[in-house]
């Protein structure tokens, strides 16, 4: 991974100290809350139900022991011994107290971690395949262009106060685990037949009030060219956008009004006039944050590890394990294992202090010192020996850290809600628990296969509840939680916006009404359909019928 240099090191330390003043002058009541507000907000710092929110970066999802450590001993010392991970990758702990933040920011800066551009209208937090650098599939590492990107928009002059929010995503494989159509821009490298790299270009995607997909605007961009043409971009928008109303002010609505033929129109015009000498990154430059990301230490390969296969044999938790959470690396002899964090009953994304640890003792002593955060709120080991792997499956059962249920109907992704967040309608955590205790049996889980099902609070879409295979929203009618739902979703490679179900269920019935999608699933799948593909062949009708029948 990236290391910080001096420059980037001095900076951090910097801006920690300007922020320490902030904060003493807010507690000393020289300025108002309202002064402070964008202060703060620039360090990450939310005023959420209860209390502060502290949101710290984690770029393009990847994380080193040390930095793992650090954030179980902030979760520890300055908040209620847990941190929530998110689907932008980041970490929040949601329990903290002004008066400590000045701290915090010192012992994250400790380990080249900080909190900038996780709020505002800016440039946010950059994301990533987590499988990069691990699988066979991509084309090329996506997380040297996520840092190419980063360094290139850390408070860039000109798109540090844009319109709104902006948010970039970075695959390099046919299958997307980014969401990147989902993204304000989406960013797929692609490899051409006379060999060249280039990245198709999307634009417009993005959830909230108004659902997009993004649209492709350049099929082939030459990687050389990269951050000349999301300049372009961003001048485009950052001169049209809506700022005077901000739920229009995203760039999607903009790409929707203008047309994509016409917003592409004004890109390739504006990209025209940039001097992309000034712009564009050297190839020395390109070399330099490259040779960062380069796996020399990889053990002589073995295509098969006796130890596991015989392992798995014997116990058959280490074997679901294995079917559901562990998936092929690109060097032989070697696994990627995604590391659930929506045990039953648990709130998913959440990792409490002493799991933060026993991820980094596992990260350091069997995935070359990494570990990776999933916009799907989980994490991944990238570089696990498959000799290893009975004792990482081991110690994860020590930490509570084994549920054997990737991709399965637990796995859900789900927003903090209305138990902590001020924007929310209704809770997304207790809909989420009653849904994973329901299909708590690990055979049945396995039986429905592939279903992803996300939850949001409200209508700002943290937990994209719009690319869900059923998606779920909360609505307020009244003062009382309801639930609206959506099937059909997909933020892969396929991605899709999902169609309404029917009107909005009281949470006593949103189970139940899980329950009954999933046997008209089981009921109407042909051969190895997934939920989502014996949708897209039915369609909602009979989903409808099982749900609502009871009500009529």
């Amino acid at each position: 991974m990236y290391q910080y240099d001096v420059l980037d090191k001095e900076f951090l330390a910097d801006r920690s100290a300007e922020f320490r003043h902030q904060v003493a002058r807010r507690l000393a009541g020289e300025i108002t809350e309202e002064q402070f507000k964008p202060l703060r907000l620039m360090n990450g710092l939310y005023l959420q139900l209860h209390a502060y929110m502290l949101r710290i970066a984690i770029p393009y999802g990847t994380l080193n022991t040390a930095q793992l450590r650090k954030l179980a001993w902030i979760a520890r010392t300055y908040d209620k011994g847990y941190g929530h991970f998110t689907t932008r990758t980041n970490i929040q702990f949601h329990w903290i107290k002004l008066r400590d933040m000045p701290d915090i920011l010192d012992a994250l800066a400790e380990v080249d971690l900080h909190a900038i551009q996780t709020s505002g209208n800016c440039i946010r937090n950059v994301t990533a395949d987590p499988r990069a650098g691990a699988t066979a599939e991509e084309v090329d590492d996506p997380r040297v262009w996520a840092e190419v990107i980063r360094q290139w928009s850390t408070l860039h002059p000109e798109f540090t106060y844009l319109p709104r929010k902006f948010k970039i995503a970075v695959t390099a494989s046919a299958k997307d685990r980014t969401a990147a159509r989902t993204h304000d821009i989406g960013l797929a490298l692609r490899r051409e037949r006379d060999g060249t790299l280039g990245f198709e270009v999307m634009v417009g995607g993005g959830l909230g009030r108004t659902p997009f997909i993004g649209k492709t605007v350049r099929e082939h961009l030459p990687v050389d060219r990269l951050l000349s043409y999301l300049e372009a971009i961003l001048r485009v928008y950052n001169r049209h956008g809506r700022r005077d109303n901000p739920a229009k002010a995203r760039i999607k609505i903009l790409v929707s009004q203008l047309g994509v033929e016409e917003f592409t129109r004004q890109i390739e015009a504006e990209w025209a006039l940039i001097d992309a000498a000034k712009v564009d990154l050297p190839d020395t430059e390109l070399a330099r944050i490259r040779s960062f990301f380069a796996k020399t230490d990889f053990e002589t390969p073995t295509r098969v590890s006796a130890a596991f296969d015989a392992a798995r044999l014997t116990d058959p938790s280490l074997a679901r394990f294995a079917r559901n959470n562990v998936h092929a690396h690109k060097v032989p002899g070697y696994a990627i294992v995604d590391v659930s964090l929506k045990a039953i009953g648990a709130t998913p994304g959440d990792a409490s202090a002493e799991q933060l640890d026993a991820l980094a003792d596992l990260a350091e002593r069997y995935s070359m010192g990494e570990a990776r955060v999933t916009h799907e709120q989980n994490i991944v080991l990238p570089h696990v020996k498959l000799d290893d792997l009975p004792k990482v499956h081991a110690a994860l059962k020590v930490a509570g850290l084994a549920s054997p249920n990737i991709n399965l109907i637990s796995d859900i992704i789900a927003c903090p809600g209305l138990d902590y967040c001020a924007l929310a309608n209704a809770r997304a955590i207790p809909v989420a628990q009653d849904i994973a205790r329901r299909f708590e049996d690990a055979d049945r889980a396995e039986l429905v296969g592939e279903l992803k099902i996300k939850i949001s609070g409200c209508i700002n879409a943290c937990g994209h509840h719009h690319v869900g295979h059923i998606g779920i929203l909360g609505v307020d009618k009244k003062g009382e939680e309801f639930y609206q739902l959506t099937l059909g979703g997909s933020g892969a490679e396929d991605a899709e916006v999902g169609k309404s179900l029917g009107p909005a269920l009281p949470a006593n019935r949103v189970g139940q009404a899980i329950e009954d999608l999933v046997e008209v699933y089981l009921r109407e799948r042909k051969g190895e359909e997934r939920f989502l593909d014996t949708f897209r062949r039915t369609g909602v009708e009979p989903f409808k019928e099982a749900v609502y029948a009871e009500a009529h």
